[in-house]
C-alpha cells in the first residue's frame, strides 16, 4: 500500500502548531535565546531564498500574463473592458484594505514588536507622490533588478510585455524564451515554497519565544480585519456592480455565485474553480462566449483578495516593527499591489511572494513575513473566494456592456 503524503497546507499547519509549542516552552522556560541562536537562522535562510526569487517571479510572470492576452486587437473591446474592470476593483480593494488596516491599527489592535537586539525598524522616509511617480521609471534596468526596486521591475515588465505584443510574429523567439524561463522559475519557486514548513516552524518558534502569547491574539485580529475587508468588498463593490450594470440583485448574485464561492474557499484555487464559475455565471445570465474569455483572464489578473491581504498585512507588519506608513507610502502600496495583480495568478504561494515584493517596496524587513505566513492558509481561503466572486461579477458586467453595445448597433 502506498503511503499518502501530507499536503503542503497540512505540513504548514503542523509546523505552525509545533513552532508555537516550542516557542511557548522556550518563553516560559526563560531560554528564548535558544530559538534565536539555533532555529531562527534556518528561517533566515528561507527568507533569503524568498528575496532571491521575488524579482524573477514578478518580472517573468507579469510578462507572461501580458503576452498570454494575445493580440488585443483580436479580443477588442471585451479585453479592454475586462482589464479595466479588474484593475479598478483591485485599486478599490487596496483602499478598503488600507482603511480597515488603519482603523484596526488606530484602535491599538496591532502590536509593536521588538526586533533582534531590542531595536525597532527605522523605515525610510516617505517621498511625495510626484517623487514616487518619477521613481517608478528606471534609468538602468539592471540596477532595478539588483536593488529589487519592485515598482521599477513592474514598469519594466509592462513595457517589455507590451513591446512583445506590439512586435507580433517577430517576437515569437522572445515569447518562447519568456514562457520557457518562467516555467523554470516556477519550478524553482515551487521548490522554495515546499521548504516553507521549515521556515514557518523556526520563525514562529522564535517569534513566540521572544514575544510571548500576545502575538497569537494579534494574528487573530489581523485575520478578522482581512475578512471584514473581504466581506465589504464583495457586498459594496461586486454585488453593487452586478446590480448597477447587469441588473442582478445582490441576493440573486450571491445565491447564484454561492457554489463557486464555496468551492474556491475550500480549494483555494481560482483555476480549479473555473468550471463551477462558468456554470454559475451562465445561470446568472452572463454570455457564455464572454464568460469563456473573462473568467480565465480573471483567474490570471483579478487578485482583489490578494490586494486586500497585502495591504492589511503590510500595515500590521509595519506596525510590528515600529514603522508608521505615511500617505505617500500607502499610495505606493496601492500602485504596487494593483499593478502586481497582473502577475499573481497560477503561482503556488503567490500571495506570499507578492507580499514580500510589497514589503521590499516599503522598506520593511522581509523577515517579518514569517510572523504572518504561518496562518497564510486561512487568509488564502478568503481571498480566493473573493477573487472568484469578482470573476463572476466581471463576466456579468462585461456581458451587459457588450449587449448594450450590440443593441445600439
Amino acid at each position: 500500500m502506498s503511503k499518502k503524503k501530507l499536503t503542503l497546507p497540512v505540513q504548514i499547519v503542523i509546523a505552525l502548531i509545533a513552532g508555537v509549542v516550542v516557542g511557548l516552552i522556550c518563553y516560559f522556560a526563560g531560554v528564548p535565546e535558544f530559538t534565536t541562536n539555533y532555529l531562527k537562522p534556518f528561517g533566515t535562510i528561507f527568507v533569503n531564498l524568498l528575496k532571491f526569487i521575488v524579482v524573477p517571479v514578478v518580472l517573468l510572470s507579469m510578462i507572461e500574463g501580458i503576452v498570454s492576452m494575445g493580440d488585443m486587437k483580436k479580443v477588442g473591446s471585451i479585453g479592454w473592458k475586462t482589464v479595466a474592470f479588474f484593475m479598478c476593483t483591485t485599486a478599490i480593494a487596496c483602499v478598503i484594505g488600507l482603511v480597515l488596516g488603519n482603523i484596526f491599527n488606530g484602535a491599538g489592535l496591532f502590536p509593536q514588536l521588538q526586533l533582534a537586539e531590542g531595536a525597532t525598524w527605522e523605515g525610510a522616509t516617505s517621498s511625495n507622490f510626484m517623487d514616487t511617480l518619477v521613481g517608478m521609471f528606471p534609468s538602468n534596468m539592471w540596477d532595478a533588478f539588483v536593488k529589487a526596486n519592485m515598482l521599477q521591475v513592474i514598469v519594466i515588465a509592462l513595457f517589455l510585455g507590451g513591446s512583445i505584443l506590439a512586435a507580433g510574429e517577430k517576437a515569437n523567439l522572445c515569447k518562447d524564451f519568456v514562457s520557457s524561463a518562467y516555467a523554470v522559475i516556477e519550478k524553482l519557486m515551487n521548490f522554495i515554497i515546499s521548504l516553507s514548513p521549515i521556515g514557518v516552524f523556526t520563525m514562529m518558534a522564535w517569534v513566540v519565544a521572544t514575544q510571548g502569547v500576545n502575538i497569537l491574539g494579534s494574528l487573530a485580529l489581523v485575520l478578522l480585519c482581512a475578512y471584514i475587508a473581504y466581506a465589504i468588498h464583495a457586498v459594496c463593490v461586486y454585488s453593487f456592480a452586478a446590480k448597477a450594470f447587469a441588473g442582478v440583485s445582490p441576493l440573486k448574485f450571491f445565491k447564484g455565485a454561492f457554489a463557486a464561492m464555496i468551492f474556491a474557499f475550500t480549494s483555494t484555487s481560482s483555476a480549479a474553480t473555473l468550471p463551477v464559475s462558468k456554470d454559475c455565471a451562465k445561470n446568472l445570465g452572463a454570455d457564455e462566449e464572454i464568460s469563456a474569455f473573462v473568467l480565465p483572464l480573471g483567474a490570471t489578473i483579478n487578485m482583489d483578495g490578494t490586494a486586500i491581504y497585502q495591504c492589511v498585512a503590510t500595515i500590521f507588519l509595519a506596525t510590528c516593527c515600529g514603522m508608521s506608513l505615511t500617505l505617500g507610502q500607502m499610495i505606493t502600496v496601492v500602485v504596487t499591489a494593483t499593478l502586481a495583480s497582473i502577475g499573481t495568478a497560477g503561482v503556488s504561494g503567490a500571495g506570499m511572494i507578492m507580499l514580500a515584493m510589497v514589503l521590499q517596496a516599503m522598506g520593511i524587513p522581509v523577515d517579518m513575513i514569517m510572523i504572518i505566513y504561518g496562518v497564510d492558509r486561512l487568509f488564502d481561503m478568503g481571498r480566493t473566494c473573493l477573487n472568484v466572486t469578482g470573476d463572476i461579477s466581471g463576466a456579468l458586467c462585461v456581458s451587459a456592456w457588450e449587449a448594450k453595445k450590440a443593441a445600439k448597433k
